[in-house]
């Protein structure tokens, strides 16, 4: 990269770190830190959702897909469509109902408070190395841009993730997720056409690709693979303890059903927005080796982006890929704060909760900037990280779910199901193939997906045989009563404020997006080719962000 390029990485790492910190004076309670105080945006939270799905991962592992098979990069996303709507009818509102901070409060409340433990202690230990899983690949994509060490590149990102989170809570992640979103979203508006520009027009990438390249399955990616896929991110999406958090965040039912909708209707047009530039540099330079493909994307965005603009995409890239990171350190704080140290300590005061929030927010941190400093030296450990997720993302989420619609399902067959199942899936995983037998892709999802629906359905029957119902769902029911008519008398006391804390958000985001415009629009006039188009692109994200500040009128809040 140029020190233009390098210059731009820098104001904008400080432009989101800012947009992060303006938050500190909102999380004063347990509610304003780890849900908005119920009152989040739909449409914010539902971007924040779609950016903590997000990776840097999209685009080396599907473009190395795009650039390699074509269109079937695209079909794969398209599953991840198909899971945000059905999140949206079913799963979300079903979240939002239960009226729990945290999933894990949900299940200390629907199963009990050993189960809960259990599934509280798996996720965090889990969580900690799926975040620096998050950490990882994004500080090496700052090391091969910058030059610095990675474990420079590590400390860097992971502390400006702890420093804004762990200042403004839920509120600074979904903030500073939004604004990410705009700014990807406008360097991928100009990456695409000037793709298109270096191999003079779309025709050449409908006529100079292989026969299969538009094809929407082929023999790896089978239907069956993405059956499964689709019902495994359902799953995902539904269940993940932070996603869980974008649902039960906003104020009614009806806005986390929205939440999933945009998610999914995001996940239509996104994927062949994304996908495009590696396509069409399988035109521009079909020699890639199945290495190289990896780096198809940015080796497209090197080729036509003027200095600075890839410095900005590098950037968009980097930053929306801690927006998972980011979501993972709030709910881990929130379920150490409030489902550990709070039932240890009940009687604890809001300010001394908040204290352990931010503690625990800066500790997970470090434990997940340790285990990405040691990724390295544990050779072929990212594998197994990505590995940990998909053989337990089911087993995990799954029985969960379940619970939200019956009320037969108990702690004995939530956790027989989730240990058998990633027994199981261990077992196919890490010893069979030491014997010789191993599962192709297609089988391996297949197997994670339905063996948890398997021994859940079996509990469900012989339960309804037995006519038998939770010991917990009754009590549970009470609680819920009265926890959710609680949450509605503080917001209706709260309008004001709320008002005042929706438009200061606004006000914030739409300053960085107005900064974000104005700074496309100077490196547009700065540029070698595609002037107008980086002109005009900054120019119309410059307006958005000023009619944002301009519909936000100030508010002082007292939250």
């Amino acid at each position: 990269m140029t020190t233009l390029d390098i210059i731009t990485i820098i104001l904008f790492s400080l432009g989101v770190v800012l947009v992060g910190l303006a938050f500190s004076q909102k999380g004063k309670s347990m509610q304003s830190f780890f849900a908005a105080n119920g009152t989040m945006p739909w449409y914010m939270s539902g971007l924040s959702l779609f950016m903590g799905f997000f990776s840097a991962g999209t685009f080396v592992v599907w473009g190395s897909i795009a650039y390699s098979m074509g269109w079937v990069s695209i079909t794969i996303q398209w599953t991840m469509a198909i899971a945000g709507f059905i999140v949206g009818l079913l799963i979300a509102p079903k979240w939002h109902k239960t009226g729990a901070l945290t999933a894990a409060e949900y299940i200390h409340k629907r199963l009990g408070k050993s189960t809960q433990k259990i599934y509280t202690y798996l996720f965090l230990f889990i969580s900690v190395f799926l975040t620096a899983s998050f950490l990882y690949p994004v500080a090496k994509i700052l090391e091969v841009s910058t030059g610095l060490p990675l474990n420079t590149c590590i400390l860097l990102l992971g502390g400006l993730c702890i420093l804004y989170v762990s200042a403004g809570g839920l509120w600074a992640v979904i903030s500073t997720d939004v604004l990410q979103f705009v700014i990807l979203t406008a360097a991928v508006i100009i990456v695409v056409p000037l793709s298109f520009d270096k191999i003079n027009g779309v025709t050449a990438l409908i006529e100079q690709v292989p026969d299969t390249f538009y094809n929407l399955l082929n023999d790896e990616y089978t239907f069956g693979f993405l059956v499964a896929f689709g019902i495994y991110n359902t799953i995902f999406l539904g269940g993940n303890w932070a996603y869980v958090q974008r649902y039960t965040c906003v104020k009614t039912q009806k806005d986390s059903q929205k939440v999933g909708y945009l998610f999914g209707a995001l996940y239509i047009i996104s994927p062949v927005l994304w996908m495009l530039p590696p396509m069409v540099y399988r035109v521009y330079d079909p020699s890639l080796s199945l290495l190289d493909a990896e780096g198809a994307y940015l080796m497209m965005c090197k080729e036509v982006l003027p200095n600075g603009l890839l410095g900005l995409m590098i950037g968009g890239m980097i930053f929306a890929t801690t927006s998972a990171l980011n979501s993972k350190l709030n709910i881990a704080s929130g379920v150490i704060t409030n489902d550990i140290f709070k039932n240890l300590r009940p009687k604890s005061s809001d300010r001394t909760l908040m204290y352990v929030a931010r503690i625990s927010t800066i500790l997970f941190g470090v434990f997940s900037i340790l285990i990405a400093m040691l990724i390295p030296k544990m050779g072929g450990v990212v594998n197994v990280v990505i590995s940990l997720a998909a053989l337990t993302g089911v087993p995990l989420y799954l029985p969960i779910i379940w619970t939200l619609f019956s009320k037969r399902q108990t702690a004995t067959s939530n956790i027989t199901t989730t240990l058998l199942s990633l027994a199981i899936n261990g077992l196919f995983k890490f010893i069979t193939p030491l014997m010789g037998f191993s599962l192709n892709r297609a089988e391996e999802m297949i197997l994670g997906v339905t063996f948890p629906i398997l021994c859940l359905a079996i509990f469900e029957i012989y339960y309804k045989a037995k006519n038998k119902e939770s010991e917990k769902y009754q009590s549970y029911l009470i609680w819920n009563k009265k926890n959710n008519a609680r949450k509605l008398k503080e917001i209706e006391e709260n309008e004001s404020a709320e008002k005042a804390g929706n438009n200061f958000s606004k006000r914030v985001i739409g300053y960085g997006i107005f900064a974000s415009g104005t700074g496309i629009s100077i490196l547009g006039g700065m540029a070698d080719n595609g002037q107008k188009l980086i002109i005009t692109t900054g120019v119309v994200f410059a307006l958005l962000g000023l009619l944002m500040t301009r519909k936000s009128k100030p508010t002082i809040s007292k939250d």
